[in-house]
């Protein structure tokens, strides 16, 4: 532990120290979050940019009596150091350890969790609006930004909470915009003249008067209003604020301790809701997350000394793959266009973003309208491509439903991060999109077993035009294999990768090589395993399911998907419907949210790895021998 940080109770003792000595606090913090992100991989650069805001939040406030909620989480890593979870830090992100976001069953200095965008001003005026009717007296701000602000469901909890006057405090941390001097002087000075309580004393005593002259007092009045309305409109930039109900204070340095320490207090005197703009610089502090803050938003373990990844990337991604096949068929088709919700390299488009600048979207956190306007493209005829991760798409649920698929447009969802993400834990894991896109009329599914599928798969999907079609494939490097490949594809068709007659697994998506290496342990327990590749989880390919069920009458199936409606539900519907009654395990996520660790260390948790799968094997086809399912 560091020198002075040593000396502390965190967060109350912050409270009695200068403006050196909480500087003091941030370098540490600052210098203690890179170390720890540079070993374990972690959301650093906007965490960077938070520090002197979030040692100062801590000063003034009484943590968790107040409430602080960071919005995203993304930026919570400061604040996790600051409440009680100094030791643990380098547990970040580990199974076992620290979660990446806010999470109040880890502290009670989290009093709401946090994982995806936007949910800050909404949590933050339930709380103040529970504390009101409980009659407490605490105080609750939301930290939001990061580009949480382009997401509606913040302006929707903006107006409902400047509509009914709440006593809430948004604090904007705006790391985009550069502070200019002299806009910064003038909000300054007009924060301190609305903070003043002899300003409002002089505007009332000013009003009083005015309305006692006759004839005249009334239209003076009015006049004095609007005036005052067009002075505001020329010299404030947070009138949008202003307008919905909030006061204004701002912009800040939001490396400036002191000037955060003072206009957070001048904030405090106000009744109803405040709005605090906080300009700050993302990944502050740190010279290569300062240069890139973009590869340092999210990032793998690192090299202090060059900024450089730690792990080596020869074997493209999922990503890169996906980026580069849409490029090339881009190329090709003059009608393809790009979306994706503020993850431009995240989803592998920065290429297609600055070869085709006019046919690339990104709607910011905004999935809701990315889903709409990628299915008015299609009705314009355009073909469109919206990448987006598998946990943010769920977001957009009702578009999907009833835009897309009941007006049957020819959409792209390439979902990426499906299935298990990892490190980034319960809000991240993409395990739903099997169950909640399967019950879609119109939705097509593919999921590839490996990179060369992936590409084939997007070139059928551009081809395919009666309706959305849903690629969904792995935060993950490929197999290495050769992309120019050609799989032969064809549509609603799987494929038999090994032939069998005691087992029949039916595998979707990556599980598939993991299916294989547990066939090959079976073989030498004595079972001849049939493996079949799925490829679409709708339609199914009945015809191929069917004759192999029949030939080894004994049925696993394996997604990295939740078991409620996936993709084992699909053939044991399919079972049913037939009047069959084949013994039949579904292998997949229970009825729980997974938690965070490596990759590989989840999918050994949920029983989808090698090992995994051949354990559940051998218990089932020992424990049945007559026909059933379980």
């Amino acid at each position: 532990m560091s020198d002075l940080i040593a000396t502390l109770n965190l967060p109350d003792d912050l409270k009695n120290l200068s403006v050196a000595q909480l500087e003091q606090v941030g370098s540490e913090v600052r210098q203690y979050m890179v170390q720890t992100v540079a070993d374990n991989g972690g959301h650093l650069a906007a965490s960077l940019g938070v520090v002197e805001l979030t040692v100062a939040l801590h000063s003034i406030y009484n943590s968790p009596e107040d409430k602080i909620i960071w919005d995203v989480g993304h930026q919570s890593y400061p604040h996790k150091l600051l409440t009680g979870r100094w030791d643990r830090f380098p547990t970040l992100r580990r199974r076992a350890g620290l979660c990446g976001f806010p999470k109040p069953s880890e502290s009670e200095h989290d009093p709401f969790l946090t994982g995806h965008s936007s949910t800050s001003i909404s949590a933050a005026l339930g709380l103040a609006l529970a504390r009101d009717l409980k009659g407490d007296g605490n105080k609750v701000v939301a930290v939001i930004g990061d580009g949480a602000m382009t997401g509606g469901m913040a302006f929707e909890a903006l107006n409902h909470a400047g509509h009914i006057k709440a006593n809430v405090m948004v604090i904007l941390n705006d790391n985009k915009m550069s502070i200019s001097s002299n806009v910064g002087s003038m909000s300054s000075y007009l924060s301190r003249i609305r903070s003043d309580p002899k300003y409002s004393r002089l505007k009332k005593d000013f009003e009083t008067f005015v309305n006692k002259v006759p004839l005249v007092g009334k239209k003076l009045i009015n006049s004095t209003e609007r005036l005052k309305s067009s002075l505001k409109y020329l010299v404030m930039p947070g009138i949008i604020f202003e307008e919905l109900g909030f006061t204004y204070f701002g912009p800040v340095d939001g490396h400036n301790i002191s000037a955060l320490r003072s206009i957070l207090k001048q904030a405090n005197k106000m009744s109803g809701p405040v709005f605090v703009h906080v300009v700050t610089e993302k990944g502050k502090g740190y010279h290569y997350a300062e240069k890139s803050p973009e590869i340092f938003h999210g990032i793998g373990p690192f090299d202090l000394n060059n900024g450089l990844p730690k792990k080596n990337k020869k074997t493209p991604t999922y990503t890169d793959v996906f980026g580069q096949a849409l490029l090339g068929l881009a190329y090709e088709h003059s009608n393809i266009v790009a979306l994706t919700a503020a993850m431009t390299a995240g989803t592998g488009l920065k290429k297609f973003s600055e070869t085709y600048p006019d046919r690339f979207y990104d709607v910011g956190i905004a999935e809701q309208h990315g889903v709409t306007l990628a299915t008015a493209l299609a009705a314009g005829g355009m073909r469109p491509v919206f990448a987006v991760y598998s946990t943010f798409l769920q977001r957009a649920y009702d578009q999907i439903l009833h835009d897309t698929c009941l007006q049957k447009l020819p959409v792209i969802f390439a979902v990426d991060r499906a299935g298990i993400v990892g490190e980034d834990g319960e809000t991240h894991q993409g395990l739903f999109d099997l169950s909640y896109l399967r019950s879609m009329p119109n939705m097509s599914i593919m999921a590839p077993a490996n990179e060369v599928e992936l590409q084939d798969m997007l070139k059928a999907a551009i081809n395919y035009k009666d309706g959305p079609v849903a690629i969904r494939y792995p935060r993950d490097k490929g197999l290495g294999l050769e992309v120019s490949e050609d799989t032969n594809l064809k549509w609603g068709r799987g494929e038999l990768v090994k032939s069998g007659e005691n087992l029949l697994i039916i595998a979707a998506g990556t599980t598939v090589n993991a299916a294989l290496a547990a066939a090959e342990k079976l073989f030498w327990q004595g079972y001849k395993t049939a493996v079949i590749n799925a490829r679409f989880v709708k339609p199914l390919d009945e015809e191929l399911i069917l004759k192999w069920a029949e030939k080894t009458e004994k049925v696993i199936t394996v997604e990295e998907n939740i078991l409620a409606g996936g993709f084992g539900s699909a053939v044991m519907e399919l079972f049913e419907r037939k009047g069959l009654n084949y013994p039949l395990k579904r292998l997949g996520v229970g009825d729980c949210f997974v938690g965070h660790g490596t990759r590989s260390e989840m999918l050994a948790c949920c029983n989808l790895d090698a090992d995994g799968i051949f354990r559940e094997a051998i218990s089932f086809v020992d424990r049945t021998s007559a026909k059933g399912v379980t």
